[in-house]
Order: C-alpha cells, then sequence, then structure tokens
C-alpha cells in the first residue's frame, strides 16, 4: 500500500493546531503526496504559520554544499536561515522563537549520519532543552530502508556538524526516531511529539513506498546516489573528486593523476557486491577539478540490497592512497565548522579509519574492525523503533 507521510496525516488533522502561533523548519522536500508546499497548504487552512526556518542548502536547495545560505526566495512567511558563515548561526536565535509556541520539523532525510538534515534537527532540540516549546517531528521514508545498517561508530570527540547523533554512517532509522533517540541520549527536557507514517516497512526503501521523489539537496538527484551516499561522501575529505560538478554526484569519482583502466581493476579486485565500476573519463563545471579532464570511474550499483556503500568509500580512498602516494592526500582545512580533525576523521567518526589506511591495513581487517559495534547498535536501535514490521 501507498505510505503516507507524517505530513498528509497532519494536514488531515491540522484543524486541532489552528490557535497555535507555529515556527515550520522545511525546505522543498516538505511536499504533500500531491506535491504541494506544506507551508502553502496549512496557511491555506487557517494555521498560523510565524516563522519558516531553512537548513543547509536554503528553502529550496539552491545553494552548494557548505555555501552560507544569506537570502531566500521572497514570500508571505519570513524565512531564517539556519546555515550561515559560522557555527552559531546553526542554532536559531531567541528572537527567532519569539511568539512561537510550536515548531514543526519535516524535511526528508537520506539515512546517514553525515547528512545535515537531522542535525539541524538535533541542533534545534538542543536549543529547546527546558525551554517548554513543543516540537513535533512529522515523519518521512529513511530512503534506503530503516533495518539495514553500516559504517563506523561517532567517538566522543568527534562530534560535528556532519556527525551530532551518536549512530552508524548508516543507520537505519527515520527523522523521528533519530529523534527521541537523540532526547533520551542527551537527557534533553522539552515536550516533543511525532507525527509518524502509515504503510511503510522497515524493509522499504524510497521506490516501495510510491511517494513523489524531490531532491533534498542539489547533488541528490536519485535513490541510487542516496544509497552510495553514505561511503561516497567520505572523498569530500580528500583530494578524489566525489563527482560534484557533474550530472552524476557520488556516482563519479576520480582526479587528473588517476589511470581509470589501473583504478578500476584494482577496484574489481575486491569483488564487493551490488556494483560495477566503470573506467571513465569527466570534467566537472565546478567543484574540485573545475573544468579539468579527470580519470576515474562511474559506479554502477547492480543490487542496492547488497551493496556496502561505507566500504566502497573506504576501498576507493584505500586504492588511491595505495596507487598514487605521491598526489593522493587527505584535507587538512577546516570542513564544516570544524577545525580540530581532519576532515574525514570527522567524517568517519574517529581517526581509525584514515589511520589505517595509511598504515597499509587491507580492505577485510579495516571492515572487521566496526563489525561487532554494528552488531550491538543493531540490537539496541530497536527500542527506538515507531515502526516494527
Amino acid at each position: 500500500m501507498k505510505t503516507i507521510s507524517g505530513l498528509d496525516r497532519f494536514i488531515m488533522q491540522c484543524d486541532r493546531y489552528q490557535k497555535r502561533n507555529i515556527g515550520l523548519i522545511v525546505n522543498q522536500t516538505s511536499v504533500s503526496s500531491d506535491l504541494k508546499y506544506s507551508w502553502q497548504i496549512l496557511a491555506k487552512k487557517g494555521l498560523r504559520i510565524h516563522k519558516i526556518f531553512s537548513p543547509e542548502h536554503g528553502l529550496y536547495a539552491t545553494e552548494q554544499d557548505q555555501v552560507a545560505v544569506t537570502s531566500q526566495q521572497p514570500g508571505a512567511i519570513p524565512v531564517v536561515s539556519l546555515y550561515g558563515s559560522d557555527y552559531q548561526s546553526l542554532f536559531p536565535n531567541e528572537s527567532d522563537l519569539q511568539n512561537i509556541d510550536l515548531l514543526i520539523f519535516d524535511i526528508q532525510d537520506i539515512g546517514t549520519r553525515y547528512y545535515t538534515f537531522v542535525i539541524t534537527l538535533a541542533y534545534i532540540l538542543r536549543r529547546l532543552h527546558q525551554k517548554g516549546l513543543e516540537i513535533l517531528v512529522l515523519d518521512r521514508p529513511n530512503p534506503i530502508n530503516g533495518q539495514d545498517i553500516d559504517g563506523t561508530p561517532l567517538e566522543a570527540d568527534y562530534h560535528s556538524f556532519v556527525g551530532e547523533i551518536s549512530v552508524p554512517v548508516r543507520h537505519g532509522l527515520t527523522a523521528a526516531e533519530l529523534a527521541r533517540y537523540y532526547v533520551f541520549q542527551e537527557k534533553l527536557d522539552l515536550p516533543l511529539d511525532t507525527f509518524p507514517m502509515e504503510n511503510w516497512r522497515r524493509g522499504d526503501d524510497f521506490d516501495h513506498t510510491e511517494l513523489p521523489w524531490v531532491m533534498p539537496s542539489p547533488n541528490m538527484p536519485d535513490i541510487d546516489t542516496a544509497y552510495i551516499y553514505p561511503g561516497m561522501c567520505l572523498l569530500e575529505a580528500t583530494n578524489i573528486s566525489e563527482g560534484r560538478g557533474t550530472t552524476r554526484p557520488f556516482l563519479h569519482c576520480g582526479a587528473p593523476f588517476i589511470d581509470p583502466d589501473i583504478f578500476c581493476a584494482a577496484l574489481q579486485r575486491y569483488a564487493l557486491p551490488g556494483i560495477v565500476f566503470r573506467p571513465t573519463y569527466f570534467k566537472p563545471t565546478f567543484h574540485k577539478y573545475k573544468e579539468m579532464v579527470v580519470g576515474g570511474a562511474f559506479l554502477h550499483i547492480t543490487d542496492r540490497r547488497v551493496v556496502p556503500a561505507f566500504l566502497v568509500g573506504i576501498a576507493i580512498t584505500k586504492i588511491v592512497h595505495d596507487l598514487y602516494p605521491q598526489h593522493f592526500s587527505f584535507l587538512r582545512d577546516g570542513y564544516e565548522f570544524n577545525t580540530s580533525h581532519p576532515a574525514f576523521d570527522i567524517l568517519s567518526g574517529s581517526s581509525s579509519m584514515r589511520t589505517m589506511i595509511e598504515q597499509g591495513a587491507s580492505l577485510e581487517e579495516i571492515a572487521a574492525s566496526y563489525q561487532t559495534y554494528l552488531h550491538n547498535f543493531s540490537r539496541n536501535k530497536q527500542q527506538w523503533h515507531i515502526y516494527h514490521s
């Protein structure tokens, strides 16, 4: 059966909220099943929408990654950016919350720890601690399903805007489940409520829902990209292009110094399931290696159910590190408002992945290093499940 989103359920019951002064945390993914924006629907139904808060990329996802959003498309409702030029811009100001007694979060997540929309939610939850301001999360599917998990833990000293909630890189939870978990984990005192979906099962990916796909951010065009993102985002922390500036970000990867045939032959020897690496060249129109011919690979996902996305990102990084030691580098500059650690460590949650690559550990040894953590998290995360089938 078709999944009914939290927003669609809320629309059917929203009359009882007409006396509330509402702030919405939304972007262009906050649409009904017939592709109408929530803020327009709710205003027409008589709800008092005082303010809109938008996450990274802006209300309509017009801005690229790590670009401060300083202006928004004009409209009848004031829009406040929660992604500016410094760390404090990631939190709503006290003045922005004045005259609001209900916040509603409704944004499509991607199911990966470092995708920043749910981190914006976590930061708002922190800001609301002991303030008595109610927040309501309208739930949406985890598009890469709610049961499979993958990747490394987030260690205490590595929290950042690309890692705030202590879950694996691929966490298998929805936004509402993450909110419940985070409030418990951080011992936050606030009134949190959720509007769950109907007809969503934990094994469903987005294609099973029959809901319309709206690009959450400029480089997340489809479900295959979402599936590979838990690993390919790691390349942001290296001098390997992750394909930004092409029409298929995160499915292209490479650098000008890479020989595509040698590179892909090395990747294929790992025999990673559910994926084929095709040698290719590409030319990014922006971002790394803008207007340069780049040698590398195109990633063809042949089976989403089994592709080990996080390990794919590790494998690509390791092979380029090993094949091209004079050219490869981990980026050392500040990344997402954090200058304490290399970007690769911030994304992977500790220094262990980078250190193992640098010290020549095998891919099998690297993969084995986080399996016990995944086993334990898989068992423990069930207490936060809203959906159990």
